[in-house]
């Protein structure tokens, strides 16, 4: 984070001066910590494989950061002159002269030389970045404005709070559970490949990216159903085990992880950028390595809800957040995964357990093999037919009568006769 001595760049000045260096490595640099938010080590070591043109971002090792239309047409232009290959993991920043990857203090000369040239010799490359973060604080709440400056939520307050005097400095929010779903969907697709492996560990196992770069095969104790790292063992679960027994070895090098082609040690940068990807495809934008760390105390969350559900008969996204204390939207994260592991049935905005009601797809062939048997049914019988609640079967019923399934006449519900249906 940058120190007390920031200053904001003039915004007039800087757009003259981008729209004068529009070609030349100056200019990228420039474009890159004042309009995306770069640091220099950042700007130093982004390669093409995370540009992405078809998404318009940039998926840095920590954050992804939307391209600014000015980025992406210097990018693009670059990207062509170049004739970049799709995948490419050669550096976007080269020197003018040489065509190589400048060194950190080259990058500081450049953009120095720059803003000397553009009437601006005050300010640094450092205050580029410190002026975006300040304009996200600005224009976004603390944990999204945290999110996409890659930063503590926390941090980012203690330097920008008192800049921001029209808000008050929020309390710091717990960053936004997973959806445990997508990320199960993920894992099973990702199974065979190195960033699956690495995501299994992570999620199950909780090991951190350096434990997982340097894991070694000598570490993995199959008899004992362990891995040995430094300063602890950690049990295999069954799922890890399997996708190490079937995780192909090398005869020249003893590490676990390494690369799909030339199977060589997969390093920190590396396997954070696979590792996104996969979790990108996915559709979990916004997640890292770093957030899939094992949550221990899920299993027992989850028994608490069904424990719940059991004693209640139901349960809804309120009963969620008042016992775990989460989030309305943590809640429903919760509740979705356990029914998409039917494990709960949701019907309307309440859930119950798996097997003690009939589920919402199967409620109009219940209703009709009911009628066909008795004529007719009151509410009640049908709210004990489904074994939901009197409103929520009077939803239900609703429902069926304005889709024509149902004839509604008095309190008495009937199958309608040839030519009652309603029309589509």
């Amino acid at each position: 984070m940058a120190g007390e001595g920031n200053r904001r760049p003039d915004e007039v000045k800087m757009r003259r001066l981008l729209e004068r260096e529009r070609t030349g490595p100056e200019g990228l640099v420039l474009r890159l910590a004042w309009l995306e938010g770069l640091s220099r080590d950042e700007i130093g070591a982004l390669t093409w494989d995370q540009v992405s043109f078809l998404d318009d971002r940039l998926e840095l090792p920590d954050r992804m950061t939307p391209l600014d239309p000015d980025v992406r047409a210097c990018l693009w232009r670059l990207h062509e002159a170049r004739e970049v290959p799709e995948g490419s993991r050669e550096k976007v920043l080269l020197s003018a002269r040489g065509k190589r990857p400048p060194r950190m203090e080259s990058i500081s000369r450049m953009a120095r030389s720059a803003l000397d040239r553009g009437g601006m010799p005050e300010i640094r490359l450092v205050d580029l970045r410190y002026d975006w973060m300040l304009r996200q604080v600005e224009r976004l709440d603390w944990p999204e404005a945290a999110r996409v400056c890659g930063v503590e939520v926390s941090t980012l307050q203690s330097r920008f709070a008192g800049l921001v005097p029209e808000r008050k400095p929020a309390v710091a929010e717990p960053a936004a559970e997973l959806d445990e779903f997508k990320l199960w969907k993920i894992l099973q697709t990702e199974r065979r490949t190195p960033a699956g492996l690495a995501l299994w560990m992570a999620w199950q196992l909780g090991l951190q990216a350096k434990e997982m770069t340097e894991l070694t095969w000598d570490r993995v104790d199959f008899r004992k159903n362990l891995i040995r790292l430094p300063d602890r063992d950690v049990p295999l679960t069954s799922a890890v085990r399997r996708l190490l027994e079937e995780a192909p070895r090398s005869d020249e090098d003893s590490h676990v992880l390494l690369t799909a082609r030339s199977r060589k040690p997969i390093d920190l940068p590396h396997l954070s950028r696979m590792t996104r990807s996969a979790l990108i495809r996915g559709g979990l934008d916004h997640a890292a390595l770093r957030d899939l760390r094992r949550n221990d105390s899920r299993s027992e969350d989850d028994a608490q809800l069904l424990r719940l559900a059991a004693e209640q008969g139901t349960i809804t996204r309120q009963d969620v957040s008042d016992l775990l204390g989460l989030s309305k939207t943590a809640s429903y994260s919760r509740l979705r995964r356990l029914t998409d592991q039917k494990r709960l049935v949701r019907v309307g905005g309440k859930y119950y357990l798996s097997g003690t009601v009939v589920p919402p797809e199967r409620h109009l062939e219940a209703i009709k093999g009911y009628l066909e048997q008795a004529g007719f049914a009151y509410r009640q019988d049908i709210v004990e037919l489904l074994h939901i609640q009197p409103k929520q079967c009077s939803l239900v019923l609703r429902h069926f009568v304005e889709a024509g399934d149902l004839i509604q006449r008095g309190q008495r519900y009937f199958l309608p006769l040839e030519g009652e249906r309603k029309a589509e």
